[in-house]
């Protein structure tokens, strides 16, 4: 029997979004001839990554699947005491309330640090087989608030503490304290982070889960909207700026001007479903009724089906994802 081919996995974040990558993750195992070596995740990205590892840990893959399964009930469920009713908060008094709302700090609202997500975590985590490495090699990204760079948890380092830091929003949450310093959500700085994978693993494939909207199909004009547009671009930013690196090395590979084995000579790959996420309002990122969480799960397990089918022969041979046309290009519409 031939033995599974091994990939990383890089996990964007976007909140409630979080269930399309859920839904990949659940349809990625069922292939018996892939296995997972590193996965890189910040935010939402990072608490999949840190689920799907302390299942596979407990339960290979049928353990994997059903623990993101149980985790993302749980948001939902937990989600029911601090998100708001969007139906009924809908349009400009919607609008109204949020940006009142967001003329306090967390400090002010929320002086206590209270966090749902840490019980939940808590609750789906096992830090314990993380640590020991049982499943795939986890890196999780959160920014520090004072320096503005990206941290990079691995190993014994990953802690309850660094997933809710990975995906701390400031304008909700409290800073993260760890080792004395404050951090933030990792999307700031790496969303995901990709540089982990290419220094820490033998791998050379590596597949993107993305999530956060490259473009929509309007200008925002609410001020809801202008501000999650604003954190999208941000939260893309860095990625971007990581695969135009990328390219330019690929690039010196295809014309021979740097030694080939001192780079990694990447092969990309990428699952998502742009024009489906970014149909969504912007503030369903913050709501998890588990309508919606499924709606997305469904949406992610068609995606990881239709590339499978499409992209699967190309694993361990070539890219299936054009950088400087998907990313570095203007798109016209």
């Amino acid at each position: 029997m031939t033995a599974p081919i091994s990939i990383d996995l890089a996990l964007q974040g976007g909140g409630s979004h979080g269930a399309f990558t859920w839904g990949v993750l659940d349809r990625l195992p069922e292939d018996s001839t892939l296995s997972f070596a590193g996965i890189s995740g910040t935010s939402a990205g990072a608490l999949n990554a840190a689920v799907l590892a302390s299942g596979w840990a407990r339960g290979g893959r049928g353990g994997a699947r059903a623990a993101l399964q149980a985790f993302w009930r749980d948001v939902s469920e937990a989600g029911r005491c601090f998100r708001p009713d969007w139906n009924a908060w809908a349009g400009p008094l919607a609008d109204a309330w949020q940006q009142w709302a967001r003329s306090f700090s967390p400090y002010q609202l929320n002086p206590m640090g209270l966090n749902p997500l840490r019980d939940v975590l808590q609750r789906h985590v096992d830090l314990a087989a993380l640590h020991a490495r049982k499943g795939p090699r986890l890196f999780v990204v959160a920014t520090a608030v004072q320096t503005g760079q990206p941290r990079v948890f691995a190993g014994r380092e990953l802690s309850i503490d660094a997933l809710l830091a990975s995906a701390c929003l400031p304008h909700l949450f409290q800073s993260v304290q760890i080792d004395g310093e404050a951090y933030w959500d990792g999307g700031y700085s790496g969303n995901p982070a990709l540089w982990p994978l290419i220094y820490e693993t033998d791998e050379a494939d590596l597949l993107l889960v993305k999530i956060q909207p490259l473009q929509r199909p309007q200008p925002p004009r609410s001020a809801i909207e202008i501000a999650e547009r604003v954190a999208e671009i941000s939260f893309n930013s860095a990625l971007v700026a990581e695969l135009r690196a990328i390219a330019f090395v690929k690039k010196l590979l295809r014309e021979e001007r740097v030694e080939r084995g001192r780079y990694k000579d990447l092969r990309l790959h990428m699952i998502a479903d742009e024009q489906e996420l970014a149909a969504l309002p912007p503030q369903s990122k913050m709501d998890t009724r588990w309508d919606l969480l499924e709606r997305l799960f469904t949406l992610g397990r068609a995606a990881a089906h239709g590339w499978l089918a499409q992209h699967r022969k190309d694993l361990g041979v070539r890219s299936s994802m054009d950088i400087e046309r998907q990313f570095l290009q203007p798109r016209k519409r």
